[in-house]
């Protein structure tokens, strides 16, 4: 069984605040402050730009890949790290339009993430006007996808309901339909089990600084199934995606498999605060974490739905449902985030209406929720959102 108390420990989480905001940005592992002041001053202040072979820096972004590779069932050497999720997304669908090259249909759903699918869409429109972007329902995706669709893009996990897709099963629908698939597992890596292997995925993407702990712009990731990696070609070519890179050879030429995925110069030092991070995981099992999350996020719901009947619950009520956070509407939904998060409990708002809470049992205890919920609620009764300060939007909600 995995001790969430040692897990709780290996976090530097400030005195007197409750974080369900771990599904928008990770907190701290503790690890992390000294391996980057070691990369800072014993690697590139001592070895400057020798650091590339002598610290390993050129290797970072496949060493770490596989560390998160574990976390989503990716077999060793098809998991790659850098750049930002926006630029893997672009990678992965200009990739598998190309290797269905006869159809034009990128399908979506509405539930997405909105940069996913601005990233669709600029794609086909530098393809042609033959390409387009095709939106449904979140409900109605498996019944959309026809022999028409060359590539289903899905988050597996809504940004703002927590509402999860069934992953094998829409993946075995568009396999029958001839089409490929891309996982966006942005609210999935870290939060819930994900098996990509298992579930024969052809492409998975995600970022980093969310459930995995990396720090604010932590790199993302991308996955390409091995059946796949040779034949795959990188839209984005970079140099350091090509066979040799130190070659400099004016003619690209991709790299073997995965490492073809690489584009531009990796961050090193955000890279060694996820490889610090990921320790984190190396005594977590992820049954016993999304048992956990899902015992959590109930008494968090059973709580609020009894005392406060203002809030109407955004998320399924079935917890299977659910990836590893909870959400509840209300028209004055920013103005209460503000007022929670000046009393010590930090969730998140989404619009239009949608207060946000993550549930990350690494170190959050059932303390901890109830305590969240009892707050959240007094608020409400004691109509103590509604100050001037807390109606002001901030760049950032």
């Amino acid at each position: 069984m995995t001790d969430f108390t040692a897990t709780r420990a290996m976090f530097d989480l400030p005195e007197g605040v409750i974080y369900l905001d771990g599904n928008s940005l990770g907190p701290l592992p503790r690890a992390v402050p000294a391996r980057v002041e070691q990369t800072i001053r014993a690697e590139w202040g001592e070895m400057l730009i020798t650091g590339w072979n002598k610290a390993g820096w050129m290797d970072l972004p496949a060493r770490v890949g596989d560390r998160v590779g574990k976390l989503i069932g990716a077999p060793a050497g098809s998991v790659v790290m850098g750049d930002t999720l926006s630029i893997k997304v672009y990678q992965a669908l200009a990739s598998a339009l190309e290797l269905r090259s006869g159809r034009r249909v990128i399908l979506s759903d509405s539930g997405n993430f909105p940069s996913d699918l601005y990233m669709a869409d600029g794609l086909c429109r530098t393809l042609g006007p033959e390409y387009r972007l095709k939106t449904v329902a979140p409900e109605a995706v498996e019944d959309a996808i026809d022999e028409t669709i060359a590539v289903l893009m899905i988050t597996e996990v809504d940004y703002r309901t927590g509402r999860k897709h069934d992953m094998a099963r829409l993946i075995a629908r568009a396999h029958q339909m001839g089409a490929l698939v891309v996982w966006d597992l942005a609210h999935s890596a870290g939060a819930i089990p994900v098996d990509v292997t298992g579930a024969d995925t052809d492409f998975a993407v995600g970022c980093s600084y969310k459930y995995l702990n990396s720090g604010p712009g932590g790199p993302a990731f991308i996955y390409v199934a091995p059946r796949l990696a040779e034949s795959v070609r990188p839209a984005l070519s970079g140099w350091l995606g090509h066979e040799a890179p130190f070659a400099f050879d004016l003619d690209y030429r991709p790299g073997a498999g995965i490492d073809r995925m690489r584009v531009g110069t990796p961050s090193i030092l955000q890279l060694a605060a996820l490889d610090a991070a990921l320790d984190v995981w190396d005594g977590v099992d992820m049954a016993d974490l999304r048992a956990r999350s899902l015992e959590l996020q109930e008494i968090f719901i059973t709580r609020v739905a009894a005392e406060c009947p203002d809030l109407a619950l955004a998320s399924p009520r079935e917890g299977t449902q659910r990836g590893s956070q909870v959400s509840f509407r209300h028209p004055h939904g920013y103005a209460i985030i503000q007022a929670l998060i000046a009393e010590g409990v930090i969730g998140d708002f989404r619009a239009p209406d949608i207060l946000r809470f993550g549930f990350t049992p690494l170190y959050l205890s059932q303390q901890d929720v109830e305590q969240a919920a009892d707050k959240l609620c007094a608020i409400l009764r004691e109509n103590r959102w509604d100050r001037p300060e807390f109606h002001q939007r901030a760049k950032v909600t």
